[in-house]
């Protein structure tokens, strides 16, 4: 069967839940049948970079059957094979490649080459994962500013101007139903580039009261959220931009979001701290605290 030669038009960035396209290949792999369409309003997973999980969804055919879309992954194709997740051994954008979305169908599932088909997203889930998303990333900032003064050198700065903690020590981060989880390494790599530990661990939560201090002034105006997009393909430029009052901060991001911050209700961080392995790490749990709908 052939294989797309551009990218997965993507929809899901402009808000969108439910999408036609066509079958452009189908192919089975561990036990799942992978549809790879034109157009897409589902949000897959990307390896590269998993906080964000798929969407939950459902593609059904022009004879009215529907078939549960188990997950969708990232994937790539160089037009003789395909590579699904983990297994894509090139960077995004590389010349020659093509990356789409993978569907990942039951085994078997009914679906063929060339079929006109719709999909659709539970929308509920979605906005959970949203306003999750967009926490996470207002939170990290919030993390950033109270944690400014605690570097005895110049690093890399975050969107806001502020010395990137979170890049620098982050580990894991991991999307939930309104909320996040974010893990720090606090170790001898980010106490070279100048981080002082004590800054934070001293009094962790009096730590927390700030961090959650400028969250409650960030939030209060319920601002607009954006995702501006250099086009349409799945690996084009993506940036979530919010207008704050100190102002506008933009971070490239490839996931879905809340409209505005009004949608979560407020956000708050609880932090813990664990040591191990020479190094003590951090857990920061994000929560929105009364999310719309």
């Amino acid at each position: 069967m052939s294989l797309p030669t551009v990218d997965t038009t993507v929809t899901y960035p402009a808000g969108a839940v439910e999408s036609s396209g066509t079958v452009l290949h189908i192919s089975d792999a561990d036990g799942a049948r992978v549809v790879l369409l034109d157009t897409t309003a589902v949000h897959p997973v990307d390896a590269g970079w998993p906080d964000q999980g798929a969407d939950r969804a459902v593609l059904t055919t022009a004879d009215g059957t529907s078939h549960e879309i188990r997950d969708a992954v990232v994937a790539a194709t160089d037009g003789t094979d395909l590579f699904l997740g983990a297994d894509v051994p090139v960077k995004k954008g590389t010349e020659g490649w093509a990356f789409t979305v993978a569907h990942l169908l039951p085994a078997g599932a009914a679906v063929r080459e060339g079929d006109s088909v719709r999909v659709e997203v539970d929308e509920a889930y979605r906005s959970a994962l949203s306003t999750g998303h967009t926490a996470c990333h207002l939170a990290s900032l919030a993390l950033n500013r109270h944690l400014a003064g605690a570097w005895k050198k110049d690093v890399l700065s975050d969107a806001a101007g502020n010395p990137n903690f979170d890049a620098l020590a982050i580990e894991t981060s991991t999307i939930t139903e309104h909320g996040s989880t974010d893990v720090y390494r606090l170790g001898k790599s980010l106490r070279r580039k100048g981080f002082v530990p004590d800054t934070l661990l001293a009094d962790l939560p009096a730590a927390e009261a700030g961090i959650n201090a400028i969250l409650a002034d960030w939030t209060a105006a319920g601002a607009e959220v954006r995702i501006e997009c250099d086009g349409v393909g799945l690996t084009d430029m993506r940036r979530w931009a919010v207008d704050l009052p100190g102002g506008t901060v933009s971070i490239p991001c490839g996931g879905t979001h809340a409209a505005s911050l009004k949608e979560t209700g407020g956000i708050q961080v609880t932090l813990t701290a664990e040591e191990g392995d020479g190094a003590v790490t951090v857990t920061m749990d994000t929560i929105c605290v009364q999310p719309a709908g």
